[in-house]
């Protein structure tokens, strides 16, 4: 199984970490190994039919900031220099035009390659194009990773819970807010816990797609597209972040034995991002910088999951569930 990489930031990076811990898997369960044939990230790129060592990638970009010494200005001419069976896409996420990212997945679902990705720029935009572009190309387009990182939504609902009719999906969708709000229950004003978490790597030195919500909205049409089957864009969603909350406000909520959380919630009538009064005690009044969702089923009611929603391996581990997935989907149709 033959892989290009485009992106190879932290998400990038552990997933070329994880190829490496786990080739003695893929051996074992489908006879075959995975090879890194190609790698880009801004600036540059590599390419080797014959398989590129991973760990050697992810030392390299540590230590010169490059992948490769070949530079490029259209990413993808750099897609076209290596034949590959799955593009996995984890550039930077633009919620504006869908970016670099929307353009390479355009192109290999194109040229029917398989494609997993965690960006959500081009799944909250154009949703719809590209699932029909990946049916008319017979092409494997997988996306786990993009809500929630290590968190099993999507799958879980589309194969998990096939046949149950979800009535709803609320939830907290970005850690960088909750980590925020959790500071502010403890009585640190806003801006402190923001510079907490921008510390703590947490939070961007730009802020703005965590605390007004963008972030958590992307996440909200991805699964309002992929798991209730509508044909939304970000600007559907009605959104509110979380930078009007006061002290006073998360007092009054603590008075009443609540918590104030950022939850998306997406039903059949409702795609909205907004602060929520909590009570204490509930899954979705979780603290700290958790991904939390609960889904309502008609058959089997309420279930929660919970994980972590960002994070080099954590997220690469939701990129590997797909990849396997593929694996198994390709070997069943052999």
């Amino acid at each position: 199984m033959r892989v290009f990489i485009c992106g190879f930031g932290t998400v990038g990076q552990g997933f070329a970490e994880v190829v490496a811990r786990k080739q003695q898997y893929f051996v074992d369960k489908f006879g075959q190994d995975v090879r890194i044939v190609g790698v880009m990230d801004s600036k540059s790129y590599t390419v080797d039919p014959e398989g590129i060592d991973p760990l050697e990638l992810v030392s390299r970009k540590q230590t010169t900031r490059r992948v490769g010494d070949e530079t490029y200005t259209v990413s993808t001419e750099v897609l076209d220099k290596v034949d590959y069976d799955v593009l996995v896409e984890v550039s930077p996420t633009d919620v504006k035009t869908g970016g670099v990212g929307l353009i390479n997945i355009r192109h290999a679902l194109s040229n029917g390659k398989d494609v997993i990705t965690v960006n959500k720029g081009p799944l909250a935009l154009k949703f719809r194009e590209l699932i029909d572009l990946a049916k008319a190309n017979r092409c494997k387009f997988r996306f786990e990773g993009s809500v929630g990182g290590a968190m099993p939504i999507i799958n879980l609902c589309r194969e998990s819970l096939a046949g149950e009719n979800i009535k709803s999906i609320r939830g907290i969708f970005n850690g960088t807010c909750n980590f925020i709000l959790s500071k502010m229950d403890k009585g640190q004003p806003f801006e402190q816990a923001l510079k907490e978490a921008q510390q703590m790597g947490y939070a961007e030195t730009d802020p703005t797609n965590d605390i007004e919500g963008y972030d958590s909205a992307c996440k909200v049409v991805i699964l309002a597209n992929s798991i209730f089957g509508k044909d939304v864009t970000f600007d559907d969603v009605q959104i509110t972040g979380i930078t009007s909350i006061t002290e006073e406000a998360i007092a009054l909520a603590a008075s009443r034995n609540m918590v104030i959380r950022l939850i998306g919630e997406v039903s059949e009538n409702k795609l909205e991002v907004s602060p929520r009064l909590i009570p204490k005690g509930h899954p979705l009044g979780i603290s700290g910088t958790l991904n939390t969702a609960q889904i309502l089923t008609d058959l089997a009611g309420p279930i929660t999951v919970s994980g972590r929603g960002a994070g080099r391996l954590e997220t690469a581990s939701a990129v590997l569930s797909d990849l396997i997935a593929i694996m198994d989907e390709r070997r069943r149709e052999a």
